[in-house]
């Protein structure tokens, strides 16, 4: 790959997260009640909350840790267990400290290593699958997380 498709690929899954993603979240959220917030149809469910703490989860192990160097301190079952109805800023302040430090990762990742070999949830993986797994799999739940908001508020948030 050419260092120039590199970096372009790079900033790509920065802007996709930072300036489409990040923002259709806090759009939902702020439409949200506390509740609604915290809602889930069935206990198989998950809420808007669980899915940020755990896009939060998931940024720190992908992204912080397995590209940055930082310590994997992820507890994902918690994620998905979490019930105590934290306040939605507390939610999203963590969530975007983490954007932010991905964010700063990936601006100051070297595009020539994208091929190189990073390792997260004890696998070995070329660090642009570790990149694209990231990205692919906030969109996944930016995707729920629309859905809740459009099915809790009747309203078209026209992304």
């Amino acid at each position: 790959m050419s260092d120039q498709f590199n970096k372009a690929y790079i900033e790509w899954c920065r802007f996709r997260v930072m300036k489409q993603y990040w923002p259709r979240i806090q759009v939902c959220v702020d439409q949200l009640s506390d509740d609604e917030f915290w809602w889930r149809e069935h206990e198989s469910n998950n809420s808007v909350a669980n899915l940020l703490i755990h896009l939060t989860g998931n940024l720190n192990q992908f992204i912080l840790s397995a590209i940055g160097g930082a310590s994997d301190t992820r507890d994902r079952e918690k994620e998905f267990s979490e019930r105590r109805h934290s306040p939605k800023a507390e939610i999203m302040r963590n969530l975007s400290e983490a954007l932010e430090k991905s964010d700063r990762v990936l601006s100051n990742f070297d595009p020539g290593r994208l091929l190189e070999p990073g390792k997260v949830q004890g696998r070995e993986r070329p660090y642009f699958e570790i990149i694209s797994a990231a990205v692919e799999h906030f969109a996944l739940h930016v995707g729920q997380i629309i859905f809740i908001t459009k099915l809790k508020t009747g309203k078209e948030l026209k992304f």
